[in-house]
């Protein structure tokens, strides 16, 4: 955890309100780091549904697997996270820090081991210590309250130097429902389901399949559509619990995502989600600057996303954009490496609303003074044009500074 905070940083952190059902609690376990919090305890009432999407890394951690096999069961009594160990490549001790994990959250919570959901972030290939839990957790059970979801997304950060939290509340029949999450994520960003960890909570009655159903959806233009570094973490845990609190107040029980009484629950939802994928890539190790990066004129929209993260995650772009050099030949060369279909004479290319490449050449009007002053805003949108089709994608990203090499280059040390 940094104690420099990114330039990127949201200016406002939104007050979190309670939701019912859900109690949070956290605690130094000295798991890696000294003087700080690192493990999170949040309890959920009995009936609580759960939906998660994981990493599709062939290398998945211990507690991606726990949770993969325990989401079957569809109800959630409590969350425990841990920063400073990734508890992944761990093999046989691994899996047996889940279980004794779980074991110890069980007990402390007064429920089925099965009703236990875990994720780690931090270091991999470290045995995780299981035992510090012991006590720990059990005092978190006693003390924890129904709030303070900024102290649990700063239990969770790892080389953060923010914590991400987001809110919103909407009409569910006539009933008032709340959706609150946090994230937590800098580097080894290249989703592919999700971040490095994320938690929604909600008071909404939706069964798990349904919230499954939504979460599957939502995650696919928002922590999918973002890449820091485009390396896929062992660890990526997207978990949504919703309490169903809040049918006591007239909200009606929802079995089915394509129930329409869902419609301003899920565009909430989903902005939550947008929301949050964005404050990781404003968060990104040594980030300077926030890029937005469209295609559009692509075949379909899956090849207008490949193209999309070839850009992303070329690291000479990325140097380009920290160096506040519009070099639109880096941005040509990761849209000709992409795979895709593409035609060099008919590609434009702008950065921040001015066009400097058109029609597979430097465009007439280029005025290299005023590109160079678009190129030191703080946010850069890179916008490519291919000419062949409708297809359109939009992901984030950030620029890749000397920042980023020395984070990484002491992370273990």
């Amino acid at each position: 955890m940094s104690s420099t905070v990114s330039p990127l940083a949201p200016k406002n952190v939104p007050d979190m309100p309670v939701i019912a059902g859900v109690r949070l609690a956290t605690a130094e376990a000295g798991i890696r780091y000294k003087n700080r919090t690192d493990v999170l305890l949040a309890i959920m009432d009995k009936g609580t549904a759960v939906a998660g999407v994981f990493t599709k890394s062939k290398c998945p951690s211990a507690p991606v697997e726990w949770c993969r096999a325990k989401l079957k069961g569809g109800k959630a009594r409590a969350l425990v996270v841990n920063s400073g160990n990734a508890n992944a490549f761990t093999g046989k001790t691994g899996r047996g820090s889940t279980a004794l994990t779980a074991k110890i959250a069980a007990k402390a919570v007064g429920c089925s081991e099965s009703e236990i959901f875990l994720a780690s972030t931090g270091v991999i290939g470290e045995p995780l210590d299981a035992t510090k839990f012991d006590g720990v957790l059990g005092r978190l059970a006693e003390t924890a309250e129904a709030g303070d979801y900024l102290a649990a997304a700063k239990a969770i950060m790892t080389t953060d130097t923010f914590p991400k939290v987001a809110t919103a509340t909407v009409k569910l029949g006539k009933a008032k429902v709340t959706i609150n999450g946090m994230a937590k994520g800098a580097g080894m960003i290249a989703p592919d389901m999700a971040t490095m960890l994320s938690f929604i909570f909600t008071d909404a009655p939706i069964a798990p399949a349904a919230l499954q159903a939504l979460l599957k959806a939502g995650v696919e233009d928002t922590f999918n559509a973002v890449t820091i570094d485009g390396d896929t973490s062992t660890s990526d845990t997207l978990l949504a619990f919703a309490t169903g609190a809040a049918a006591e107040h007239g909200a009606p029980k929802i079995s089915r995502a394509s129930d329409p009484r869902l419609k301003a629950f899920v565009k909430a939802f989903n902005q939550i989600l947008a929301n949050l994928s964005e404050q990781v890539a404003r968060d990104g190790e040594g980030a300077r600057k926030l890029v937005e990066i469209t295609v559009e004129g692509a075949k379909t929209k899956a090849s207008a996303r490949k193209i999309a993260m070839s850009i992303a995650n070329s690291p000479l772009v990325k140097t380009a954009i920290a160096g506040e050099d519009a070099n639109w030949g880096r941005v040509v060369m990761a849209v000709g490496k992409a795979g895709e279909p593409a035609d060099r004479d008919k590609l434009s290319i702008s950065f921040n609303g001015i066009r400097v490449a058109k029609s597979g050449a430097r465009d007439p009007s280029y005025d290299e003074a005023q590109v160079s002053e678009a190129m030191k805003a703080p946010e850069i949108a890179i916008k490519v044009s291919l000419g062949l089709g409708k297809g359109r994608d939009r992901v984030l990203t950030c620029d890749l500074t000397k920042e980023y090499v020395a984070i990484n280059g002491d992370y273990r040390s």
